[in-house]
């Protein structure tokens, strides 16, 4: 399960940057992810839920996933299509001088932050 030291290194790269910019705490964390990349969503959630825990700034974050479609390019038509369903011989011509052209990516998109404590006011009455 690589998931785990996938979500380490996110974890650092995040807690980096909120330190480097005095931020408070980390309310969420945006990946975009490959379709093809390998990683099991459902099981870098599950590490995410895990290893927050263990960083206080970071402690609640919430962890968002927005999947990258797999596309194709075949050299021989100059086509595009998706990976999934076709693999590597183009659906057009049957070629397989292809290559992946996106879908394989995993990028920290956006991170949100709280920039100071919420204050808990009472009133009296």
């Amino acid at each position: 399960m690589h998931e785990l030291g996938v979500t380490f290194y996110v974890i650092k790269d995040v807690k980096k940057i909120a330190e480097d910019n005095n931020v408070y705490k980390v309310d969420s964390v945006t990946l975009e992810i490959g379709q093809v990349s390998g990683v099991i969503h459902e099981q870098l959630q599950d590490c995410w839920k895990w290893a927050i825990k263990k960083e206080p700034i970071m402690d609640c974050a919430k962890l968002l996933i927005e999947e990258i479609p797999a596309v194709t390019f075949c050299e021989n038509c100059k086509k595009t299509y998706a990976t999934v369903p076709q693999g590597k011989i183009c659906p057009h011509c049957g070629s397989d001088r292809t290559y992946l052209t996106q879908g394989n990516e995993f990028n920290i998109k956006e991170i949100e932050v709280l920039d100071q404590p919420h204050e808990v006011i009472l009133s009296e009455e």
